[in-house]
């Protein structure tokens, strides 16, 4: 029997409603800063709510306080990482050699593989900066359109990006749901296989066929990478792969502690931080002076990333707090539908509102996370919510999201064409990551 709603739940839900539009507005009209905005909108459904003053304290400071002890390091450590990597040539060595082994013919997955690599550890924008080159070059060399080889890799680095910690957005979500980073890293892995396929490789093959995108005149001159000063194939994926076996090891064997140690996230990436520090740094004629300075500036955007995601917390303990989530749950429980469903439905409707991925994600996060009985799903199920947000939050890129513009600016396509590909291609790999989590979701 469908349970009837009582004016406390009828004041909740329109406290929560309320309190989200004005979020929106704040952000889409006004231009108000992402972390303001989230943080006026959580402390107004908390008023609207009729939570006691004191309880909306509280629930500012748990917020803060609970997201940030689960990510701060995390996100921290991973800039440090990726930073070294992306200064140390690493992202192009993995980049040229796969090209390679691969062959021309081929060089579009080997584009997508290598960008879906780079991309767990070097933040989006400075992944694309890097190897958009090779794409170019690739082009040039094949006389192809340059959508051919651009796609698939702006369809792997989307995948490593969203999907696949230590990136920071599926870290922050699996903060934030409680969920064990060895099995967001494994789900990712699997829907980002499926994505990047579907939306690199294909989808750049009929990119290429229909619109003849010529290289842009100011790199068409470019010189050629000088690979005698990039690092070796073999240590660029040995240092990646540190993280990813530590933390799936310690998921698979929680009972040996050595590995439980090892194997803690914020441990693992110190590991890693500190190989890529020695191996690609000291090893390679950097001074401890310079990479103190490259690890520092590394850390400048995560401030940000950061605040926005404890705001993204505070909207959850608020929700939680209010008795929202209570609420919340027994409708979705009503309505059976899957939370993995519900997950992606509300991250897709924050990116296409708000256009920020990381907005998306920490704003789904928040109020999944603050439904009942989310402790009693299993690490398995939880990770594919984790996926679902992700996937989500990267559907229908379009022109209030900075990467639209990126993209269409490095490229040298116009706005028309550019929402042709680039968007569509951004759907596909939330989409088919999405669809994936939720088939696994079913035997979870």
């Amino acid at each position: 029997m469908t349970a009837v709603a009582t004016p406390d739940a009828a004041r909740l839900v329109f406290a929560a409603v309320a309190g989200l539009i004005l979020l929106l507005i704040l952000i889409i009209k006004f231009k108000v800063h992402a972390m303001i905005s989230i943080l006026i909108g959580a402390v107004g459904i908390g008023l609207m709510a009729g939570m006691p003053l004191a309880d909306i304290i509280g629930s500012v400071n748990d917020g803060i306080g609970n997201t940030l002890k689960g990510i701060a390091l995390l996100v921290g450590l991973g800039s440090m990482f990726g930073a070294i990597l992306e200064e140390s040539g690493g992202a192009q060595t993995l980049a040229v050699t796969m090209v390679r082994k691969f062959g021309d013919e081929k060089a579009a997955w080997a584009l997508g593989i290598t960008g879906l690599v780079i991309a767990m550890p070097v933040f989006f924008d400075a992944g694309l900066i890097i190897l958009i080159p090779l794409a170019f070059s690739l082009a040039k060399r094949t006389k192809r359109s340059v959508l051919y080889y651009v796609i698939p890799l702006l369809a792997g680095l989307a995948v490593g990006h969203a999907f696949i910690p230590p990136t920071p957005g599926p870290v922050l979500v699996a903060s934030m749901l409680g969920v064990d980073l060895g099995w967001v890293i494994l789900i990712g892995i699997f829907c980002g296989i499926f994505a990047m396929i579907v939306a690199g490789p294909i989808w750049g093959s009929l990119c290429g066929k229909k619109y003849m995108i010529a290289v842009p005149e100011h790199v068409a001159q470019q010189e050629d990478i000088d690979e005698s000063k990039l690092p070796k194939f073999g240590t660029i994926v040995g240092i990646i792969m540190i993280p990813l076996v530590l933390i799936i090891a310690n998921s698979v064997a929680k009972v040996v502690p050595v590995l439980a140690f090892l194997g803690e996230p914020f441990m693992a990436l110190l590991l890693a931080t500190i190989a890529a520090m020695y191996l690609l740094g000291t090893r390679h004629g950097y001074s401890n002076a310079q990479l103190e300075k490259i690890m520092t500036k590394s850390l400048e955007p995560t401030g940000m990333i950061l605040l926005v995601t404890a705001c993204g917390g505070v909207l959850r303990y608020m929700l939680q707090n209010s008795g929202l989530g209570d609420v919340i749950g027994n409708a979705v429980a009503n309505a059976s539908l899957p939370l993995v469903l519900v997950a992606f439905i509300v991250a897709a409707l924050v990116r296409i509102s708000v256009g920020s991925a990381t907005v998306a994600m920490t704003m789904a996060a928040g109020i999944i996370s603050a439904m009942p009985g989310l402790s009693a799903l299993s690490p398995l199920y939880l990770a594919c919510v984790t996926a679902a947000i992700a996937g989500g939050s990267t559907v229908c890129s379009h022109f209030n999201d900075s990467g639209f513009w990126l993209v269409k600016s490095l490229v040298g396509m116009d706005e028309k064409t550019t929402l042709k590909t680039w968007t569509i291609m951004e759907t596909l790999v939330g989409g088919v990551g999405f669809l994936v989590a939720l088939v696994i979701s079913f035997f979870a």
